[in-house]
């Protein structure tokens, strides 16, 4: 260990699944970093919804991820690993990581950093990897997106969301939202969402079917899951694509077979945690051509909602849960 590292660190864990009460600071070793790795002194940790379930026992670390939650960072690189590149000692790149976000030192594969561009704030990069990795793969690879079709995505105010709005109409995407307020949906507007559906008081199937003149989407992004699905079916055009990354509404659906092959309708999904680290480096690398400069002249920029200290986690928990926020919720981190 470099003797400016000190041999232990600050993370957030817990003893026992829970409520977000059950997080606890605690002293670990500062990790070092094995081939092909670097160690990110965090400046500022995203707080994702997988976090949250991760908390309450739902969804472990895959096999050699940390057990410490946060699967996104932004800070400064204090040491690499055989391989990795010494260059890369000094920058400041946010990462998608594994495990092990909240903490004041984390270990990432230098293929899944991505540099900070000139005049983009700490706080506002460690919250752009998980929505960005996330929504480039599954509107544009799994879901086939093209410039000129149209996209449905629930959940307009979440991190997703907001992300699937801006880069679905950097890259010529109609995008239709649902979110659960009139306040929500003008945030959804805002953005650049062509329809924002408050879906307490409109039926999202109608709506759609009006604003289309009957045709339908190309693309859904469903984070619900569950009784959706059949409505989500119902507003897919022929040769839609369903792309499913969260099931916050239940993990069964009832599917009438017969509309997905009358309209010829493809379903996938994906989880990306557990996805290997090649596959990542993949992904990443289509990021800083494609999206990254959107990134650096501030065509996208992530939808901040609230800071708070690494300390906090349980309140930044609380706030995700509660649903009121509209972006991003993110921690910063004692010294960052």
């Amino acid at each position: 260990m470099g003797a400016s590292l000190p041999d232990t660190m600050t993370a957030m864990g817990f003893d026992a699944p829970g409520g977000p009460e059950v997080f606890r600071p605690e002293s670990q070793p500062v990790p070092r970093p094995g081939p092909g790795e670097v160690l990110i002194r965090v400046a500022y940790a995203g707080v994702n919804r997988p976090d949250v379930i991760q908390r309450q026992g739902f969804y472990p670390p895959p096999p050699g991820a940390s057990p410490i939650p946060g699967l996104e960072i932004a800070g400064r690189v204090v040491e690499a690993g055989e391989g990795a590149g010494s260059e890369l000692i000094g920058h400041e790149v946010c990462a998608l990581v594994s495990g092990g976000g909240y903490a004041e030192y984390c270990l990432a594969d230098a293929r899944h950093c991505l540099p900070v561009p000139a005049g983009v704030p700490m706080a506002q990069a460690a919250a752009l990897p998980e929505t960005l990795f996330t929504v480039w793969h599954n509107v544009f690879e799994r879901g086939f997106a093209r410039e000129g079709e149209t996209l449905l995505v629930h959940g307009g105010t979440s991190g997703i969301g907001t992300m699937a709005i801006m880069l679905g109409k950097a890259f010529g995407l109609t995008v239709i939202t649902t979110a659960g307020s009139s306040g929500k949906c003008d945030a959804a507007r805002a953005l650049g969402a062509d329809l924002a559906i408050n879906y307490r008081q409109e039926d999202f199937v109608e709506e759609v079917k009006t604003f289309t003149g009957g045709k339908g989407v190309n693309v859904v992004l469903d984070m619900v899951s569950g009784d959706y699905v059949p409505r989500n079916l119902a507003c897919l055009a022929e040769d839609g694509r369903h792309v499913t990354i969260a099931v916050l509404g239940g993990l069964k659906a009832t599917i009438d077979m017969a509309l997905v092959m009358r309209k010829r309708l493809m379903l996938t999904g994906s989880t990306l945690r557990a996805r290997s680290a090649e596959f990542k480096a993949f992904l990443a690398d289509e990021i800083a051509e494609n999206a990254w400069p959107l990134v650096a002249d501030g065509t996208i920029r992530p939808v901040m909602d609230q800071t708070f200290p690494l300390a906090e986690a349980a309140a930044a928990h609380a706030r995700m849960e509660g649903g009121d926020h509209i972006g991003k919720i993110v921690l910063k981190v004692a010294g960052g």
